[in-house]
């Protein structure tokens, strides 16, 4: 199902892990470029150095603010002050196809990149989520920073951020409530 162009809603393979698959636009070498280059990963998701081998450091500093200026940041998000940083260290890295690192709080995120010619499939896993509600923000989140990767690749504006990562946390929610009343039964 698509999600007003912003793309396939992930799915949670566990209350504790959400998995996301995109095509987007553009070759694996430019791809990996938007994974693993500063500058060009500061356009969709967070700036800072990546130590491209295992063991290597990943330090990450986010700042909505500035890849979302027309909105303010909610409330709700305004604890970790205006910029979050953390930082990571990598778990597997095979260039230009798998990028695997440790995540804020001792989750691991995956990225695998598949060519499809001039476009490249993107399965992005993020595991090791602590909680339902972190699941939940982690999945929205995911959901709009590759909205705005698959913007950038097709040089074009990206989505506001803001306004859908929170309808897209209400979507989450649900759809989780209901992947666990599933497994109830």
């Amino acid at each position: 199902m698509t999600n007003e162009n912003l793309g396939d809603y992930g799915e949670f393979v566990s209350p504790h892990e959400v998995r996301l698959i995109r095509i987007v636009p553009a070759p694996i070498e430019r791809v990996w470029g938007f994974l693993t280059d500063s500058e060009k990963r500061a356009t969709w998701l967070a700036e800072g150095p990546m130590d491209l081998r295992v063991h290597g450091r990943v330090y990450l500093k986010f700042n909505h603010a500035l890849l979302s200026p027309r909105e303010a940041t909610p409330e709700k998000y305004k604890e970790d002050g205006l910029e979050l940083q953390f930082e990571g260290v990598i778990e597997k890295c095979e260039a230009p196809n798998l990028l695997e690192f440790t995540w804020q709080a001792g989750s691991e995120v995956c990225f695998e990149l598949t060519p499809l010619g001039e476009e490249t499939r993107i399965v992005l896993v993020h595991k090791g989520l602590k909680s339902i509600e972190e699941t939940v923000s982690v999945a929205a989140g995911w959901h709009v920073h590759t909205a705005y990767l698959t913007a950038r690749l097709a040089g074009q504006e990206p989505p506001l951020f803001w306004v859908n990562h929170a309808r897209l946390e209400d979507d989450y929610a649900t759809r989780l409530a209901a992947v666990g009343s599933a497994t109830e039964r």
